[in-house]
């Protein structure tokens, strides 16, 4: 089935009936780890995209001569790539202005992770960098986000497409096997997981403080609600 779930658990009927009809194309860099991950989210985005539009890359590492195909996307003005920072601009601003199909790179793995993949492939430093406004929280309340603003890869893809075309009912058919995932682990004895950002601000986390002096410092970032 397209889900690969116990029948018990099926999310099937929370799919699409019909992949979804879009313009924009997905290319998801997925670090390796993430292929391990039971409860990841890019399987559920690919099953509401026609294979065309949703392409799945596993690696670390990216060049031109073992990606020709991704070095020539990259290289193409109509691509765009999906990663927070000062560089970015927001998607809002850039879609107003796009027209025609348009190329999308998503970076799929933890935040580290994907900081590693992006700051080491000198191919993705090619595409408009873009981001996505913090004005909504993540739904993926069995993982633990960084923010109350960071979202999955799911759910990434899904507000970009509603934005890229311009339909506010592509988010919702995409986060609604989300839905049916979370809704399942927690009636099966997953717990819901709050964000570090909450957890520190309400006192409740309650694991070690790291040594780290960087990972300390971005805690206490976390704390004081700056943008990291």
């Amino acid at each position: 089935s397209p889900c690969s779930r116990p029948q018990k658990v099926c999310l099937c009927p929370f799919l699409p009936v019909h992949p979804l009809k879009v313009s924009t194309c997905l290319y998801i860099i997925q670090h390796p780890a993430e292929e391990g991950r039971v409860l990841r989210t890019v399987p559920l985005l690919a099953a509401c995209l026609p294979p065309d539009k949703c392409k799945i890359l596993v690696g670390r590492r990216f060049n031109e001569e073992r990606y020709p195909e991704l070095a020539t996307v990259c290289r193409n003005p109509n691509t765009l790539i999906l990663y927070p920072g000062a560089e970015a601009t927001n998607l809002e601003e850039v879609a107003v202005m796009s027209s025609g199909l348009s190329v999308m790179i998503i970076i799929d793995g933890t935040w580290s992770q994907a900081k590693d993949i992006f700051y080491k492939n000198s191919l993705f430093r090619l595409p408009k960098q873009v981001q996505l406004k913090p004005s909504i929280s993540s739904q993926y309340v069995i993982r633990t986000q960084p923010t109350n603003t960071c979202l999955s890869t799911l759910e990434c893809a899904a507000v970009a497409l509603s934005i890229m075309e311009k339909n506010k009912s592509i988010q919702e058919t995409i986060l609604h096997p989300l839905q049916a995932l979370c809704s399942f682990q927690l009636q099966h004895g997953a717990q819901i997981h709050h964000s570090k950002e909450h957890l520190l601000k309400n006192g409740l986390y309650d694991k070690p403080m790291p040594k780290n002096k960087r990972k300390l410092r971005r805690m206490e970032l976390l704390v004081n609600n700056v943008k990291i």
